[in-house]
């Protein structure tokens, strides 16, 4: 039941930010070519252009498991639709990570930077260089990904332990991505 509350005041929340998102998002963009304020450690090399913004909505899972004899919440993957700025669906984000647009072109990224902006309650930002494309189309020429805005998505709040041990827990997230290529 306590799942059930707290999956809907997830949803009232995802609601309220995709409101927000979808202005933001069309303004994004713009701002980020004309130099969107992004922290230093997970700026894009120069000469590097926004292409294309997305909003994400979805999870991020995790998987208990026993290391060097210590219980601890693993990140296994994202998984997460992939929004426009009029709130349509245009692609999707799971493991690898890979990001794949609706025309079915995708990029397989690799995490280069973090930058925790808000430690209790959202999972960082990051700088992520694509290292593989699959298809033509929107993403075929994006070179950097930045995670931004990004709200919940921490590990679990309950304890990993022997009883736990192997499972599996999905926890809501929300993120802007930026995708870049070359000018």
């Amino acid at each position: 039941m306590r799942d059930k509350i707290e999956h809907f005041k997830f949803n009232a929340k995802v609601l309220m930010m995709i409101k927000r998102c979808v202005f933001l998002s069309l303004l994004l963009p713009f701002v980020s070519s004309a130099g969107m304020v992004v922290p230093e450690t997970i700026r894009v090399p120069v000469g590097q252009v926004a292409k294309l913004t997305v909003h994400a909505i979805g999870d991020q899972i995790y998987q208990c498991i026993l290391q060097d004899r210590i219980y601890t919440w693993q990140t296994q993957a994202p998984d997460a639709k992939l929004l426009d700025a009029a709130g349509q669906i245009v692609g999707h984000h799971y493991s690898g990570p890979i990001w794949e647009y609706k025309e079915n072109s995708r990029v397989v990224g690799r995490v280069v930077s973090k930058f925790d902006v808000d430690l209790g309650s959202s999972i960082p930002w990051l700088l992520v260089e694509v290292v593989a494309h699959h298809g033509g189309g929107m993403l075929s020429d994006i070179n950097f990904i930045n995670r931004v805005n990004t709200r919940g998505g921490l590990s679990p709040s309950y304890s990993c332990n022997a009883n736990h041990l192997g499972s599996e827990k999905r926890v809501n997230y929300t993120a802007d991505y930026i995708f870049y290529s070359a000018q």
